[in-house]
């Protein structure tokens, strides 16, 4: 349930009974001798409260794991998400929003559905982990390229690839990732407008992880993304906006003590944006754990901003959840 007040003026707060993530699936493996196994894992998301059952963007994939490393196919996690959910201890689907991960939100002329979080259509490798070392890199390929916007058809071959660089190896985690979208510079939108859709973002990850405490850090910098999107777009060759890429940082901690759980973070974004303020994130947290499987929580996320698509917000959310 969350309460919403988004201080605009002549419209008021209000609550809201929502789903945040609820999720069914299957995975499982089979050892197919010599070393190789086969693995699969195909996930749906279920609500609650307004239907929708059975959609949603989640992994859905198939593959093979031996010594050469792990190879899949389908709907998965990015390699760039992969990096930077060192910072995901939050239950409510409100934290991670665009404003303060630059992952979190794209537009609709890039057809990413909306995040590159998880992404469809895709080819995954992974590296076997080498005294705490990996590699991974995914490629996006989804058929011709399609003249309507909204879809993920970029372009006739590789739509977006994605790598990383990872070491996790006891309470220590360190990740750098790339994320790039092989669109044109110069992409007709109609009506004299024009896009560059030849988008990037790079971003670093650092974590520890003890048995109590646990702290999260990253950055992001780029341009794939929907803050920074309007220095894309020119009318008559005239860009909507000017400035740099957008840069973003975020800070999680928490501390858990008997079935407690405390968290509490804090981040900036810069939009890249000429004229337009930081946008300034904070959150806190409390979790209290029935079980290792049932467990009750509270969250405030807070936002100050005056940006063109993100302004102040206070967002109050407390929820159950059941892990079967």
């Amino acid at each position: 349930m969350d309460y919403i007040d988004n201080h605009i003026q002549g419209e008021d707060s209000y609550w809201d009974v929502v789903d945040d993530g609820s999720k069914l699936g299957v995975k499982g493996t089979e050892d197919l001798g010599g070393g190789l196994s086969a693995l699969y894992q195909w996930e749906f998301s279920v609500d609650m409260t307004e239907g929708g059952n059975f959609g949603g963007t989640n992994q859905k994939f198939a593959g093979l794991k031996g010594g050469f490393g792990t190879l899949t196919f389908g709907t998965q996690d990015s390699p760039y998400w992969k990096v930077l959910n060192v910072i995901d201890v939050w239950n409510s689907s409100k934290v991670l929003n665009g404003s303060t991960y630059l992952g979190g939100a794209v537009t609709s002329e890039t057809g990413v559905n909306g995040a590159l979080s998880t992404l469809p259509n895709n080819i995954d490798y992974q590296t076997p982990i080498f005294n705490g070392f990996s590699a991974e890199a995914m490629l996006v390929l989804d058929g011709a390229a399609d003249t309507v916007l909204g879809t993920p058809n970029i372009s006739d071959g590789v739509d977006i690839w994605s790598v990383n660089v990872k070491y996790n190896q006891g309470p220590y985690f360190a990740g750098l990732t790339y994320i790039q979208l092989e669109g044109d510079s110069n992409v007709d939108l109609g009506d004299g407008r024009t896009a560059d859709l030849d988008l990037a973002n790079w971003g670093l990850g650092l974590g520890y992880k003890a048995n109590q405490w646990l702290v999260g850090l990253i950055y992001e910098e780029g341009d794939f993304n929907d803050v920074n999107f309007d220095r894309k777009i020119k009318v008559s060759g005239v860009p909507l906006a000017t400035g740099d890429d957008a840069q973003s940082w975020y800070l999680t901690g928490q501390y858990a003590f008997g079935n407690n759980t405390v968290r509490a973070a804090y981040g900036q974004t810069d939009t890249g944006i000429d004229g337009e303020d930081t946008i300034d994130n904070w959150r806190l947290g409390y979790q209290y754990n029935f079980s290792k499987r049932t467990l009750l929580w509270a969250e405030y996320s807070g936002r100050d901003a005056d940006a063109s698509l993100y302004g102040d917000q206070d967002v109050i959310s407390i929820g159950t959840r059941h892990y079967f």
